[in-house]
């Protein structure tokens, strides 16, 4: 595969398709997780164009454990611990640079911006949701992860009340293991295996999770390409 298909109807499975046409129901309470939405060999294909293509340009984003954390405490239990990460990403929604240029040329801005693709956002959500949305890549390499956080946006006045993002998994045979785990009734107790090839996860933010770091083969990667989108 040489471009993505200029509507993401064309990258989904015959149950992807039901989903999409409003004969099955799925939704993200506050999230789901599905390996069946995908068409199997267009996924494969898409890791290896994106391998291509964004690789080359992806940048690395790192935030590490501040060691204030621990030399400024003075009581026990008093520990706060921010977002970490280790990843690499590109920002899809910047006006020019390489990661812009190769969305353009390798048909993924297209794909993005098809209608298909939010109207598969609305049926996983459930909702109407903005014609506008933010899109990212990131590529997680081994050892790779994102540590607990929530989402929560309350300086965002579109993002204040809540959101959902519509993230798609494309990874290459040298991943063995990642698990996205998430809270329920208060506790980091749900745990989900997204190392899987076309992986397609839905999420109604904010709520606490993490992704644990990808294990793996040294030429391990995990791809996501994700769409953010406000309620309407």
């Amino acid at each position: 595969m040489d471009r993505f298909p200029a509507e993401f109807r064309e990258m989904l499975s015959p149950v992807g398709r039901r989903v999409l046409d409003g004969k099955l129901t799925l939704r993200a309470e506050p999230f789901l997780a599905r390996p069946d939405l995908l068409a199997p060999a267009k996924a494969k294909a898409a890791f290896a164009l994106l391998e291509r293509a964004l690789g080359p340009v992806v940048k690395p984003m790192e935030r590490t454990i501040p060691p204030e954390s621990i030399l400024n405490q003075t009581r026990n239990y008093q520990e706060r611990l921010p977002k970490t990460v280790r990843v690499r990403t590109a920002d899809l929604d910047a006006s020019r640079g390489k990661a812009r240029d190769a969305a353009r040329v390798t048909g993924l801005e297209a794909m993005l911006l098809s209608p298909s693709f939010r109207d598969f956002a609305e049926a996983l959500a459930g909702r109407k949701l903005t014609r506008g949305f933010g899109r990212q890549a990131l590529r997680y390499g081994p050892g790779d992860y994102s540590g607990p956080h929530t989402d929560h946006h309350p300086e965002d006045p579109g993002a204040k009340d809540g959101y959902f993002d519509l993230h798609l998994s494309f990874v290459g045979g040298g991943a063995t293991r990642q698990l996205l785990v998430y809270a329920k009734d208060g506790h980091l107790s749900e745990t989900v295996h997204v190392a899987v090839p076309g992986l397609v996860s839905a999420y109604r933010l904010p709520f606490w999770h993490y992704t644990t770091p990808l294990e793996g083969k040294a030429s391990a990667a995990r791809w996501l390409i994700l769409g953010t989108f406000y309620f309407l």
